[in-house]
């Protein structure tokens, strides 16, 4: 191992039998914290190869469990890199299966300041996320969706290394993450991916050339599998929906499939996204997601999804806001120069950990040109820190630059 860390720092490139024979190591035990920890920050250091990512990747998968789906159904999986009222995947999931493509989801659980998908479904009354992977695909053939948690068997080598790359200040380098992220996604067994890469201040990738580097990295390694990917770079300098908060977060993605109006930025990326796990998988056009949406179709498959994961569409439903609320109105006219979505999203997270249904509604967005006096958010829940949410939105005299919400497609 000292050698091969020796080598790394040097710039060479290992092979891909070294690569196996270090994470198969690692997990056993052979191979100690201090010393991956080393070859880790030579990753940072030097970069990885494609090839030294997919073969780290493919190590990452073998040590523990896959799934399989029987037949020759196509299965589509899509991943997001996090952000601040990410609700896309709660309304893709559905959109595209009722589109007739199955789509198998493994979710993880909030992390910093931005929301976990696996916690936000939780708030749904008797929703269950710990599903068996027999049950999970199971559930997936049967009525084309699931949205489930990793388990403690999937990836372990994936799971043991990033505790220790959080822990050393080597999160950082393109490599290790696009093998953390697709090792997950091939373990899942599913035959193509859309990758969603937030960029912007809210987002681990800050700025567009970095993001798609990512991307590229993802849909290359994906590549050395087999499997069909595309990736999306979005912007996360904002919040992406309206609502922030695990129950608010819920009812947006409910209402957002049941009835419009419909929040355009939302609606932007979600179409966009469907349409890219539509194409991967070979079946279907991009109207398809529009019509099985205004249709009802991708409400009713989101209603028995819950179902069958143990809710009920009476408490889907029946889901509110805390009816603790507080309007926060501008002291100033102008326009919305900033939305500081990292301080949002902490401050919702603050709110939700006494009320699920707690949180902050956005009512503007950057650019909007406002009065004084008009609303900039409601925040619900209890002793909401009015002062730090108001805080997060600065006005300024004059509009800022307009920003896309998509900077790239790979």
């Amino acid at each position: 191992m000292r050698l091969a860390i020796e080598r790394k720092r040097q710039g060479e490139e290992l092979e891909p039998t070294e690569w196996e024979a270090i994470v198969g190591a690692f997990v056993d035990g052979a191979v100690d914290d201090a010393q991956m920890a080393a070859m880790a920050m030579a990753c940072v250091w030097r970069g990885l190869t494609t090839q030294e990512a997919a073969a780290m990747t493919r190590a990452m998968v073998e040590s523990g469990q896959r799934l399989e789906y029987p037949g020759d159904i196509v299965v589509v999986d899509k991943h997001s890199s996090g952000g601040v009222s990410d609700i896309v995947s709660m309304i893709a999931v559905p959109i595209v299966a009722a589109a007739g493509v199955r789509v198998a989801k493994l979710s993880g659980r909030a992390l910093g300041h931005t929301g976990g998908t696996i916690d936000k479904l939780e708030t749904i009354p008797g929703f269950n996320v710990s599903l068996s992977m027999d049950a999970f695909v199971r559930q997936v053939e049967r009525i084309g969706c699931a949205i489930a948690a990793q388990t403690d068997a999937f990836v372990p080598a994936d799971k043991r290394l990033y505790r220790l790359r959080d822990r050393t200040g080597t999160v950082p380098d393109m490599g290790l993450i696009a093998a953390s992220i697709v090792s997950k996604k091939i373990a899942g067994g599913a035959h193509a991916f859309v990758f969603d890469v937030k960029c912007g201040a809210a987002a681990f990738m800050t700025d567009p050339p970095s993001a798609i580097r990512l991307a590229e990295a993802l849909v290359a390694i994906s590549g050395e599998f087999g499997r069909r990917a595309h990736a999306i770079v979005s912007d996360m300098n904002e919040p992406l929906g309206r609502a922030i908060g695990t129950g608010l977060e819920v009812i947006e993605a409910r209402d957002f499939l049941r009835a419009a109006p419909r929040d355009a930025r939302v609606e932007a990326l979600c179409m966009q996204i469907c349409a890219t796990m539509l194409d991967v998988a070979g079946t279907g056009e991009a109207q398809t997601a529009a019509r099985v949406l205004e249709s009802g179709a991708a409400y009713e498959k989101f209603v028995e999804m819950v179902e069958a994961q143990g809710g009920s569409r009476s408490t889907l439903e029946a889901m509110a806001p805390s009816t603790h609320r507080e309007d926060l109105l501008a002291h100033a006219a102008g326009y919305v120069e900033r939305i500081d979505a990292v301080a949002l999203g902490n401050l919702a997270r603050e709110l939700t950990n006494h009320d699920a249904f707690g949180g902050i509604r956005v009512a503007v967005r950057t650019g909007d040109k406002i009065e004084k006096d008009a609303s900039l958010a409601v925040a619900y829940g209890a002793h909401p820190p009015i002062k730090k949410i108001r805080a997060a939105f600065t006005i300024a005299q004059t509009p800022p630059p307009p920003r896309p919400l998509i900077y790239a497609t790979v």
